[in-house]
């Protein structure tokens, strides 16, 4: 996978930070795709990965209505999109799977003063658990795909949450980790990156793949060298330390 091209001009300070959720900062999709083959076996249908993959990133109600037809699922589409986040939830619950760097970087943009934004196509009450495991002040504005006319990889999410912290997306950063994400973002006019999960992203034009947030320069986010280097090493520390509590 690419990384991308140093160059020695910096990077403008961003208007805002504006996140993905699902795959970006916490590490879900495989509690959705388990939730899938759930409900898709309760009805008596096949699913695999294949499918699964296919809806990474989208629109709840239009993944939804692919689990009903393609899955077997005899159920109105907003009840097949409230058992999967039943079910989605009750995981998170128990465990939130963070991403790597995600809570640090967040927070190293809040302590720089960058305002933050979450732009999900999950809907409000699972976004809502996420945001209340973090310190109060992380993102300063949420969307979330049940409040929206057309969600990702329609521009509307991210124009929506530009808008309302008063800035214009393209002087926003964007981070996400789904090809439709990514294309949202792109059509946004935001400078995006793409931080690969469950469902690989080629290299492309309108926007750098990295392969983790943590090698994510933090001088794109409008973050200090020494900050950058502080996350670096810790980065790098983490794996030490782990053999030396063995």
């Amino acid at each position: 996978m690419a990384t991308p091209s140093k160059t020695s001009r910096a990077a403008p300070r961003p208007a805002a930070v504006l996140w993905d959720m699902d795959g970006t900062i916490v590490d879900t999709e495989p509690y959705w795709i388990e939730c899938e083959y759930e409900l898709v076996a309760e009805f008596g249908g096949q699913w695999d990965q294949e499918k699964a993959h296919s809806l990474v990133g989208n629109d709840l109600r239009v993944s939804a209505a692919i689990i009903r037809d393609r899955g077997g699922v005899d159920l109105p589409i907003d009840d097949i999109v409230n058992r999967l986040l039943d079910g989605v939830i009750a995981r998170v619950q128990r465990k939130v799977p963070w991403r790597p760097g995600a809570r640090e970087t967040l927070a190293e943009l809040r302590k720089a003063g960058i305002p933050c934004a979450l732009v999900t196509m999950s809907w409000a009450r699972f976004a809502d658990a996420v945001v209340k495991a973090l310190p109060p002040g992380s993102f300063d504005v949420v969307i979330t795909g049940d409040e929206v006319t057309h969600g990702k990889p329609h521009p509307e999410p991210y124009l929506k949450a530009a808008s309302r912290l008063g800035v214009r997306a393209k002087h926003c950063v964007a981070i996400e980790d789904s090809p439709t994400g990514v294309r949202s973002a792109v059509a946004a006019g935001c400078r995006t990156f793409a931080v690969p999960n469950v469902v690989d992203i080629p290299n492309g034009r309108g926007y750098t793949v990295v392969r983790s947030l943590r090698e994510l320069d933090g001088s794109e986010l409008g973050l200090s060298t020494g900050a950058t280097m502080a996350r670096r090493r810790k980065s790098r520390l983490r794996p030490l330390l782990g053999l030396l509590m063995v």
